[in-house]
């Protein structure tokens, strides 16, 4: 039954951060009067199908992804339909065609961030210091010299300013050298650890431990639950950016990322802890989603936004059929590297 439970509530969220994101673009393509097709939930064969005016509203069978179909986007679509030339993508303004296209991933920001204040409004928010709040005896961190009441400053020369920071660049760390930890003391002094994590194995699985503890403290109230809001969001958007610095060089691996399989299991987990951390997690997709979305990489929305500024700076806009097929062969590519984070989450599962 928890399967079940667990899986309902993964269509939730994903359907909701897609609903969100697509929306975004819908409603601004409506605004600029651009002819849109479908506004779709989901992926694959259509479940159920409503034409309102000019666009067909739709359910698909995969409870992943979802699109928002302009004319403009598919030549072909736009001819044998006969869409007129006023109403397409490309008849648009610059700055409407950017509105549009950035609207998916900023109304992802702004779910986000309501989620955020409304988890901080009722349940409270948090300190976010980063502070140790204990050290484990024998621990490495303990043999040391780190004490309880530490700040940290930085980590291997990084600038650590929220508890976010603190458990990231820890994560980070290259696990067979001795990390730099520069903390504050409680009397004002600031002094320089060395650190490699002790090696260890939970059910199989090798990590690493330091041995230090991160409690923060509760805090309510609308004031403090709007501190929190923006604290926590500056720090999930550095904490994405920081994420994606180390893939593209290598200190994070491409096995190391999850997918719709890894999200899977992860709201399992969170589903334990209760309503509140499901929340999170969707907000904490939300940005994920956004960020990634804003790559300028042919297929994502950011793609679409690097070719509005090449035309900007080239004077007139690029070929349409070659913008649409660099976005085509750049789509594929990206299903495949879905299909191997995919495989590689399954993996993890036995």
């Amino acid at each position: 039954m928890s399967i079940i439970i667990n899986l309902i509530i993964f269509v939730l969220i994903l359907g909701i951060i897609v609903l969100v994101h697509e929306f975004g673009h819908f409603i601004f393509a409506k605004i600029a009067g651009v002819y849109v097709y479908e506004f779709a939930i989901g992926m694959g064969p259509k479940l159920f199908g409503k034409k309102i005016g000019e666009t067909e509203y739709s359910i698909r069978a995969i409870p992943i992804g979802g699109f928002c179909q302009m004319a403009g986007e598919d030549l072909d679509d736009d001819k044998d339909k006969k869409i007129p030339k006023n109403k397409t993508l490309q008849a648009k303004s610059a700055w409407q065609r950017f509105l549009i296209m950035f609207f998916g991933p900023c109304n992802n920001f702004i779910l986000a961030v309501l989620l955020l204040f409304l988890i901080a409004l009722i349940w409270g928010g948090t300190t976010m210091d980063p502070v140790f709040t204990s050290i484990e005896k024998g621990s490495v961190a303990y043999k040391a010299g780190i004490e309880k009441g530490d700040k940290v400053l930085s980590i291997n020369g990084h600038k650590v300013t929220t508890s976010d920071d603190l458990t990231l660049y820890l994560a980070v760390a290259n696990p067979k050298e001795k990390n730099e930890i520069k903390v504050l003391k409680e009397n004002g002094k600031e002094v320089n650890y060395k650190v490699k994590p002790e090696k260890i194995k939970v059910k199989g699985e090798t990590s690493y431990k330091y041995g230090v503890g991160i409690k923060q403290e509760k805090t309510h109230g609308f004031i403090e639950a709007l501190k929190y809001t923006g604290r926590k969001t500056v720090s999930i958007f550095k904490q994405m950016f920081i994420t994606i610095g180390y893939l593209f060089t290598g200190g994070i691996k491409l096995n190391q990322l999850s997918g719709p399989v890894g999200i899977y299991s992860i709201v399992g987990e969170s589903s334990k802890a209760g309503f509140a951390n499901l929340l999170y997690l969707m907000a904490f997709l939300s940005v994920n989603v956004g960020v990634i979305n804003l790559l300028p990489i042919p297929a994502f929305d950011g793609g679409h936004i690097l070719f509005i500024i090449i035309e900007k700076i080239k004077g007139s806009p690029v070929n349409p059929d070659l913008e649409n097929k660099i976005h085509a062969i750049f789509l594929m590519l990206l299903m495949g590297l879905m299909v191997i984070i995919t495989f590689n989450d399954i993996l993890r599962l036995f």
